[in-house]
């Protein structure tokens, strides 16, 4: 049996445009929208805050479910309130992707926020942007996609946004690190970056957002 709240999962490497194109897909849709992986830093700050032990699975896995975590997409793009307080500045520090980093090697930590992901999935329907979101949070997902794109052009996208935040970095940095991440990612045990079986693979490579987004809707059955 088919579950009623329609899902569109969106994986892909670093880069391919998921972030941008998920939410607009969203907006289109009128539908909620899931940052799989600001959830991840959202629990790591909320850990912070409490100055919980990184190294105390029990807790962090009640932090998982005790942490109350919105999405609100605004003129100024997407912002994460973390238990009521705008967390959106503190999220994309380095620190927080650290704490993020050392939580998701926690498997009771992954279990709990699997079911923390599809908590999401409420009516009218769910967009949820990641790197695992169809092959293991939403397998049943009414609609796959998996974004990619050259590893040149993800650096390009990826210098061209740092640049416009005041980010000092090197084209040829970046597209090391995003090589090295997509190994990583590819090659990882638990949930590698793959895609599922049943997505369609979109290759963003030369192609505007607008022309993205059309060929994402376009998966979305009429009738979800």
């Amino acid at each position: 049996m088919s579950h009623p709240v329609p899902v569109l999962t969106i994986d892909g490497p670093s880069g391919a445009g998921k972030g941008t194109v998920s939410r607009i897909v969203a907006g289109r849709l009128g539908w909620h929208y899931l940052d799989s992986g600001a959830l991840y830093r959202a629990v790591g700050v909320a850990a912070s805050w409490a100055d919980l032990d990184l190294a105390d699975p029990s807790a962090l896995v009640r932090c998982t479910f005790d942490t109350r975590i919105e999405f609100q997409d605004g003129p100024e793009g997407l912002r994460v309130l973390v238990n009521g307080t705008d967390a959106t500045s503190e999220l994309r520090l380095e620190t927080a992707g650290a704490v993020a980093s050392a939580i998701a090697a926690i498997p009771e930590v992954r279990e709990a926020l699997k079911e923390r992901q599809r908590a999401f999935r409420q009516p009218p329907g769910l967009v949820a942007d990641g790197r695992d979101m169809g092959t293991v949070i939403f397998p049943d997902a009414t609609a796959k996609v998996f974004l990619t794109a050259s590893a040149d052009e993800r650096a390009q996208r990826r210098y061209k946004q740092l640049k416009e935040k005041g980010v000092s970095v090197t084209l040829d940095g970046l597209l090391r690190e995003i090589l090295a991440r997509d190994a990583r990612d590819a090659q990882r045990t638990v949930a590698p970056l793959k895609p599922a079986e049943d997505a369609v693979l979109i290759d963003t490579t030369g192609l505007g957002i607008d022309e993205v987004v059309e060929r994402v809707l376009a998966q979305v059955p009429k009738h979800a």
